[in-house]
């Protein structure tokens, strides 16, 4: 009965779910954020490549 009693008044596996679950949603966060940034850049990219090969042809305006 005592046995159960400590586990039930354990609290360390709780502390450590916790700190798993702070970091599933920062590492959520983070691919999130990348993915906005990667999509950014591509149309970044995209546009510069554009207008290189529109400058290249002639075909203006820069």
């Amino acid at each position: 009965m005592t046995l159960f009693r400590k586990l039930l008044a354990d609290e360390s596996g709780a502390t450590a779910i916790e700190y798993g679950l702070i970091a599933a949603l920062v590492a959520t966060g983070a691919v999130v954020a990348m993915g906005a940034l990667g999509n950014s850049l591509s149309n970044t990219f995209t546009q510069i490549s554009t207008k290189m090969a529109n400058a290249q042809d002639g075909k203006g305006p820069f």
